[in-house]
């Protein structure tokens, strides 16, 4: 098949046909030229890569390190006030969070205040996003802390977190010339904190560097797969698991942690199991907490719009509840569970224990993935809500080194996080300075402050845990609206949602991936596939379902399959339009053949002429349409399977004298079916641009054949 170099119309007329007739106006394409040498794209893309000027230099080392293009153009007056501002609040609000995540991710407090301080400042030098906070995430270090209870247990150590000194650790890396029986006794005294932050801190490395091995080679495609359904459901499925780890110490329970498949459940059981030894002074410590928590941050949000500022109540209750418990020996008095001695100053660095990679690196993946995920989907939104652009592989770069360089210093995975991004953003945040203000506002507590909370009640950090997820639990008031828009989409979070909460976090995900992924195919799988009518006085046509007053064209079906044509769907093709046109062509091809024989058989045993005009009448009988035409706008691409499909029903419809035109196929279509060889020699022109003109060309050709008929 050949296609002219010149875009021009033609009009083509029936020969002999004098009367005004329909014409059809065949219209030819010239098609691009491409360039499919695939070496000389390799030679050009590597003589891009490998060429070094000091402009290309300077824009790679401008394009790694963002900070270096915007700080010079910082505008002082305009946006200093609004970034402190912003960097204060958020930095007051991390505080307690950093400390309460901590037991989240199954390490001291202080490992979460150090986590805090480095991803702040890091995302400041490599991101792109000028509003979004980076540091812990609930999901995240429940994700985090799961495998570091499974390796803490693989090692041999006791389940329950011991109130060990933090500066034994300082100690340990400290202090190498004392003897090995001094050695031994500091290992035995902190070997569980210390191989604790080991295997988080090993874990935020491998995950870092699979950050930044996606943002090296493109990869930002995979979130694409996490849809916003599917991340809503995963994220409020993991908030179930999050309240259930936190409720033993809302009731001051010494119970092991569960983790792997099932872990709600077998929490919950052993929570009713050890109900009975709860702590009176912890539960009431809770409840008071609740009681304040909850309505305050409820008028947070009711009065947002009036407050300069929201109210730092999480911080208020910390410094409350520490006092309470100091002066009122609650530890001594009622054996209440508190957070211990937090030291400052900051621990000598030390890289991750290689020799724990293999047992992490599989957990790693989806914490990977996720924190990525989160972090552009995060930047993306607060970029096009503002007005500017972020680089999505450079945001995985940047998440990549907060993790990276941090796992260092004894710190565990991070990413964005939406709660604090909103109140950063709303507080007067207008760059990244922000992020470096609450740097120092956590380090002045690193440096002075942290000792101060050594009575505070672990109960309290749970409360604060729990009152946090209350933006993922309400999106359950969000279902029917959901389910109103889409009901696909209100599955998906169900399912995800589900998994997530009831097997567990990662298998949760996957199955979420999964689950979408098949929604996909069984909607391409089983499409709409409608009758279309002519819309009156225009060129248009829809579907014969879906309107009123459409009019159909005597003895054309006009036919459109709703996806693309492949192997999976190939036989729904089929099927369909047997089902809608009413006529299956191997079947009245076979009762056709099968009246023909009975005819004959019967002109050979002498039957009377009325049964033989019987049989003759059955073999011409009519179908009641001459033409289908199939409308092609929705197919966005076939397959060999899906070309042969074409074929068979092209073939097998001609047989029985119905001929198939096919309209408004696009360019790949119909490079498919040029390659595929659809067309016979000069059949080339039922292919049609339109379902208008494809409907002209039926009604003119078979006008012209009827004429001829006559004559």
């Amino acid at each position: 098949m050949t296609e002219s170099n010149n875009v021009h119309s033609m009009t083509e007329m029936p020969e002999g046909d004098n009367t005004n007739h329909s014409f059809h106006h065949r219209m030819f394409l010239e098609p691009q030229e491409k360039k499919r040498s695939m070496k000389a794209m390799v030679v050009k893309q590597a003589k891009k890569t490998c060429s070094c000027t000091p402009a290309k230099v300077k824009d790679y080392v401008f394009s790694f390190f963002p900070v270096l293009h915007w700080l010079p153009k910082y505008k002082l007056k305009e946006y200093l006030l609004g970034d402190i501002m912003s960097g204060v609040i958020v930095g007051v609000l991390l505080v307690p969070q950093s400390i309460a995540y901590s037991l989240l991710a199954g390490q001291e407090p202080i490992y979460g205040l150090y986590t805090s301080f480095f991803a702040s400042f890091i995302y400041f030098i490599f991101g792109t996003s000028r509003h979004i906070s980076v540091g812990i995430f609930g999901v995240i270090c429940l994700m985090v802390g799961q495998v570091v209870d499974r390796e803490v247990q693989r090692a041999g150590y006791d389940l329950e977190p011991a109130a060990l000194s933090v500066l034994t650790d300082t100690a340990e890396y400290v202090n190498t010339t004392v003897s090995p029986v001094n050695q031994t006794l500091q290992k035995l005294l902190c070997d569980k904190s210390c191989y604790a932050i080991t295997v988080g801190a090993t874990m935020t490395f491998i995950a870092g560097v699979y950050q930044v091995a996606m943002g090296f080679f493109q990869v930002g495609f995979v979130s694409v797969y996490l849809s916003d359904s599917l991340l809503s459901g995963f994220v409020t499925g993991a908030s179930f698991t999050i309240l259930t780890s936190q409720v033993k110490y809302l009731l001051g329970l010494n119970i092991p942690r569960s983790g792997g498949i099932g872990s709600l459940i077998t929490t919950w059981i052993n929570i009713f199991r050890n109900i009975h030894k709860t702590n009176i002074c912890d539960l009431i410590t809770s409840f008071l907490c609740f009681l304040v928590l909850i309505p305050s941050k409820e008028l947070n949000e009711h009065f947002k719009s009036k407050l300069k500022a929201p109210i730092p109540v999480e911080l208020v209750v910390v410094v409350a509840a520490t006092l309470a418990s100091h002066f009122g020996n609650l530890r001594e008095t009622y054996g209440s569970s508190i957070s211990g001695h937090i030291p400052t100053g900051f621990l000598p660095p030390r890289p991750p224990d290689w020799n724990l990679i293999p047992n992490v690196a599989l957990d790693a993946i989806p914490i990977a993935i996720i924190g990525f995920a989160i972090t552009v989907s995060l930047s993306e939104m607060f970029a096009k809500k503002h007005g500017y652009s972020v680089r999505a592989n450079q945001e995985m770069y940047a998440i990549g080194f907060c993790n990276i360089i941090p796992s260092f210093f004894h710190c565990f995975t991070t990413s964005a996080a939406l709660a604090k991004t909103l109140v950063k953003e709303s507080t007067g945040c207008r760059t990244q300075i922000s992020g470096v203000v609450t740097s120092l506002v956590i380090l002045l507590v690193l440096l002075v402050i942290a000792p101060l909370f050594y009575s505070l009640q672990k109960c309290v950090l749970a409360v604060i845990t729990i009152v946090n997820l209350r933006g993922a639990l309400r999106k359950f008031r969000d279902l029917p609206k959901m389910w109103h828009l889409s009901r696909v989409d209100t599955v998906i979070w169900l399912v995800t949602m589900a998994a997530s909460a009831l097997i567990s976090t990662e298998i949760g995900l996957l199955v979420g991936v999964c689950f979408s992924m098949l929604c996909v195919i069984f909607r391409t799988q089983r499409p709409e596939a409608p009758l279309l009518g002519w819309v009156a006085e225009s060129e248009t046509y829809e579907s014969l379902s879906a309107y009123k007053n459409l009019q159909t064209k005597p003895g054309i079906m006009v036919f459109r399959f709703e996806a693309p044509l492949y192997y999976i769907n190939k036989e729904c093709f089929k099927s369909t339009l047997y089902k809608q046109t009413g006529v299956n062509p191997v079947w009245v091809k076979a009762a056709k053949k099968k009246a023909a024989k009975r005819m004959l058989r019967e002109k050979e045993g002498g039957s009377s002429d009325h049964q033989t005009s019987i049989s003759m009448d059955f073999v011409s009988e009519p179908l009641g349409f001459h033409t289908i035409v199939i409308d092609c706008c929705a197919v966005q691409f076939l397959d060999t399977a899906g070309i042969r499909t074409l074929k068979e029903v092209y073939k097998e419809y001609g047989e029985i004298d119905v001929q198939v035109l096919l309209a408004q196929c696009n360019p790949s279509v119909r490079s498919s079916l040029i390659r595929g060889e659809f067309f016979k020699e000069g059949e080339d022109h039922l292919l049609f641009h339109s379902v208008h003109q494809a409907v002209d060309f039926a009604l003119g050709a078979q006008g012209h054949s009827g004429t001829s008929a006559v004559k």
